[in-house]
């Protein structure tokens, strides 16, 4: 059950780096639009005709563009918040199983020292039935 628990966890935190990575990727396509627009911008500034409209247009796209940065920043942060908490709880999970194994390992040794020690007065009591017999 604990192992089936670490790796319901594993898979957990598998799927929060999966949506980091993706949140990651849409950031960056922000951002390269970002640059862009800027460019576009600039291009637009240093034409010899000067359309207001579009220069207005870009300025505000690209105004979005960054508020659209900032806050897919936010929902990264928040994921890797997310992903360190369940980071923890692999780690917890983790150290549930590894004891689990110690004592079951414990056990194993103690159950074969008690079959050995039981195996050793058979043995013995053989040997002094035989050694009366004879």
């Amino acid at each position: 059950m604990r192992k089936q628990e670490l790796e319901k966890k594993q898979q957990e935190m598998a799927e929060i780096i999966k949506v980091i990575e993706e949140q990651q990727a849409k950031l960056d396509s922000i951002l390269n639009a970002q640059t862009r627009t800027e460019v576009d911008l600039e291009k637009l500034m240093n034409s010899e005709m000067i359309d207001v409209v579009m220069i207005n247009g870009h300025r505000n796209y690209s105004l979005k563009l960054a508020n659209d940065a900032k806050n897919q920043e936010t929902v990264i942060n928040r994921a890797k918040q997310l992903l360190e908490h369940k980071k923890k709880e692999v780690q917890e999970a983790y150290k549930k199983v590894k004891i689990l194994e110690k004592l079951k390992e414990k056990q194993e040794k103690q159950y074969m020292t008690n079959i050995e020690t039981i195996l050793a007065k058979e043995i013995d009591d053989i040997a002094v039935t035989r050694y009366k017999a004879g």
